[in-house]
C-alpha cells in the first residue's frame, strides 16, 4: 500500500512538471518571450547578464486566435524593444524606439533633436567617453559619425531605435531604420540577472554548454543579482 501510494506521488509531481513545462512552452511560443542580453549596448538600463520577459502582442503583431484577446498598442518613443537585426535578421537585438515613422531625427554632438525639438528627458541615456564628434575635427570620422546623425526623416513603416549606452552601441545610426515587420516585441520585465559568464549566443558543443551550465548553477546565488530580479524595465 505505501509502495503504491509512493508511485502516485511520483507520478502527480512527474504530470505536475510536464504541464508546468507545456504551459512555460506554449507562453513562451506565443505569448511571452524570454531575451538576455549579452552586451553593454543598453546600459544602465539593461546589464549584459540581464534575462528578460518580452510581450509579443503588446504590438498588435498577429491579431489571430490568443492575439485578439490581448491588449495592443501601437510602438511608442521610449520603449524598450525588442527586433531582428537588419543586417543580419537571424540575430535579434534590443534597443529604445527613438523615432516613429515619420518623425525628423538628428543627433548634434551627442544630443538629440526629433523633430526639430531638443530632447531633454533623456534620463535613460548615458555618455562614458568625454570626447565629442565635431565638424572641426572630421579626421576622426568615427567619431564624428558617432555623435552626429542625420538630419533623417523615418520612413513609413519604420522605426529608428538607438542603444542607451549612447558611444558604445551599434544602432540605427549605421544600419538604418528597422521595418515594421522585424518587431517582436517590447522588453517590460528582468526577471532574473546574473552577473556571472553569459552566453554569446553561438553553440559551443554539447560538452562546453554542460560546463557552462554548471558553472552558472554553481554561482546562481552568489553571482545573482537580486536586486534587479523581477524589475520593471522604463
Amino acid at each position: 500500500m505505501t509502495e503504491r501510494r509512493q508511485h502516485s506521488v511520483w507520478r502527480e509531481y512527474l504530470e505536475a512538471l510536464l504541464v508546468a513545462g507545456l504551459f512555460l512552452g506554449f507562453t513562451n511560443s506565443f505569448v511571452l518571450k524570454t531575451f538576455y542580453i549579452p552586451s553593454g549596448s543598453m546600459e544602465n538600463t539593461l546589464l549584459v547578464g540581464d534575462h528578460l520577459i518580452v510581450n509579443r502582442y503588446i504590438y498588435g503583431g498577429d491579431r489571430q486566435g490568443l492575439g485578439r484577446l490581448l491588449p495592443a498598442r501601437a510602438p511608442r518613443r521610449g520603449d524598450v524593444v525588442v527586433f531582428r537585426s537588419p543586417e543580419d535578421p537571424a540575430i535579434d537585438l534590443v534597443k529604445r524606439l527613438i523615432g516613429l515613422p515619420g518623425d525628423r531625427v538628428e543627433l548634434r554632438q551627442k544630443r538629440l533633436l526629433v523633430n526639430d525639438h531638443w530632447v531633454h528627458d533623456e534620463a535613460f541615456a548615458i555618455h562614458r567617453d568625454s570626447r565629442v564628434g565635431t565638424s572641426r575635427a572630421t579626421y576622426n570620422y568615427q567619431l564624428y559619425r558617432r555623435d552626429n546623425f542625420g538630419p533623417v526623416t523615418v520612413p513609413a513603416g519604420h522605426y529608428l531605435f538607438l542603444g542607451d549606452n549612447r558611444d558604445f552601441s551599434y544602432d540605427s545610426r549605421y544600419w538604418g531604420a528597422v521595418p515594421r515587420r522585424y518587431i517582436k516585441g517590447r522588453a517590460f520585465l528582468i526577471y532574473w540577472s546574473y552577473g556571472g559568464e553569459t552566453p554569446d549566443g553561438q553553440w559551443p558543443g554539447m560538452a562546453a554548454k554542460l560546463a557552462q551550465l554548471g558553472r552558472t548553477a554553481v554561482g546562481f546565488f552568489t553571482k545573482t543579482r537580486w536586486d534587479r530580479t523581477f524589475r520593471l524595465i522604463r
